[in-house]
């Protein structure tokens, strides 16, 4: 891993990148920094003050005040407190920060709010590590942007015409100030000098560590970075980020803030209830059954570990009249999306998923997960259980143990959240998971 940290300083010496490049990144005056406490470190927040409970102190152009209202947002969460202020004067972010607590809308709104689109410039390029968070984060930008009508907004990635793409970013009337999109297209485009990054002001990476800890994905990054202009903004953000990417992470960044969660014991979700269920693996189905007719929830999504394993559970399910969906990395781009999309419309109730679900994906009615297989670590333990209780709603989550490897799994979660997971009680009562 660290021989190829070294790279990421090295910038191509690119004659019409660097003609292209302009001033755009503002210093944040003296009198916003964080404020130091008696023991030397940073109390973070205050910056933004301790009253600061809503959009509105962060001064946001009145279109994006509008979206934020229609949208239902009323109080910033903790993150979005300590980050939009600093954010939105173009300083460099490193944010860990627990599941479901708004940390897209960070970077959405700073973009949006510094944000001068030109007709076929490219300013904002966000990447991330699967298609399905890539339509997301589009979405997104598309739903603050919505009172922003010359804000145009596209998403790139494999599986899908590479040609279609070429002609998007060829023609100006079309062309997006804001690209989204997975690692390996964007930089084809970056490459084949259809994606042009003269402009880029703004560079972010969402679930940054799942971008780094993969090296094909690194060196795709790292590549794209180069090709952009020095002094713009970069923002990195991740609800997990261990000590060893962190070095990797301050090789993009120039005088970052930095919001890490203080103790990991934190990043266990608030409201969320968590379970066990000892079992042997022939009983698993009739188990799953049975919790699905006893259980009461708005949407409920099942981890497994393998494709096969999620085809074959989806059928059964089917078969069992339980209509559930199924999304996995072999599906092609459009029914991988298609599936996607109907979950999150709500004509799907149950899904099936390998861990590719896992990470970012936010459905706001999912209040159950249940690990019909165990995760392989703790933090993916951390991001599928996520998926319920998203900005501090309820949720519950259920963890079928089957073996030996599972029970080790669990006790570490246990141990380095800091977090006391049960036998599943004969009855659990509705209203501890399910939000009024």
């Amino acid at each position: 891993m660290a021989d190829h940290a070294d790279d990421l300083i090295d910038y191509e010496d690119d004659d019409e990148v660097q003609q292209e490049v302009q001033e755009t990144t503002a210093q944040a005056p003296a009198s916003l920094e964080p404020e130091t406490t008696t023991n030397g470190k940073d109390k973070k927040g205050s910056y933004v003050g301790v009253h600061s409970t809503s959009f509105r102190d962060f001064l946001l152009k009145a279109e994006l005040l509008r979206a934020i209202v229609d949208c239902g947002f009323e109080h910033p969460s903790e993150v979005q407190q300590e980050c939009i202020p600093q954010a939105i004067l173009g300083m460099d972010v490193l944010c860990q920060a627990k599941s479901g607590l708004g940390k897209t809308a960070v970077f959405v709104l700073a973009t949006l709010q510094q944000l001068e689109p030109v007709e076929g410039d490219v300013s904002v390029i966000v990447v991330c590590h699967t298609r399905e968070l890539a339509f997301q984060i589009k979405n997104e930008y598309i739903r603050f942007s919505k009172y922003m009508p010359n804000v145009r907004t596209e998403v790139f990635y494999g599986g899908t015409q590479y040609k279609k793409d070429q002609e998007i970013l060829k023609d100006k009337e079309r062309c997006p100030h804001i690209v989204v999109g997975t690692p390996g297209r964007i930089l084809a485009l970056v490459k084949d000098k259809h994606l042009r990054t003269g402009a880029i002001k703004h560079f972010v990476l969402d679930e940054c560590d799942k971008l780094l800890d993969n090296l094909d994905m690194r060196r795709d990054i790292q590549d794209v970075f180069r090709a952009t202009p020095h002094n713009k903004q970069t923002m990195m953000f991740s609800a997990t980020l261990s000590k060893e990417i962190r070095p990797v992470c301050k090789k993009f960044l120039q005088n970052a803030l930095e919001i890490f969660v203080d103790d990991e014991a934190k990043l266990t979700l608030h409201g969320l209830q968590q379970y066990y269920i000892s079992l042997t693996e022939n009983v698993k189905n009739r188990q799953l059954s049975d919790l699905l007719d006893t259980l009461d929830f708005n949407q409920v999504v099942i981890f497994v570990r393998s494709v096969s394993r999620a085809n074959q559970l989806d059928k059964l399910l089917n078969s069992c009249n339980f209509p559930s969906i199924c999304i996995h990395s072999q599906l092609s781009q459009e029914e991988r999306i298609s599936r996607f999309k109907s979950f999150k419309d709500f004509t799907k109730r149950i899904m099936v998923a390998t861990d590719i679900f896992g990470r970012g994906i936010d459905i706001e009615r999912v209040n159950v997960v249940i690990n019909y297989d165990m995760s392989e670590s703790a933090d993916a333990y951390l991001h599928r259980v996520g998926r319920a209780g998203r900005f501090g709603t309820k949720g519950l989550a259920i963890t079928l143990i089957s073996s030996e490897d599972d029970k080790k799994v669990l006790e570490s979660v246990q141990e380095r959240f800091e977090v006391n997971i049960t036998p599943m009680p004969e009855k659990i009562d509705p209203i501890t998971y399910m939000t009024s």
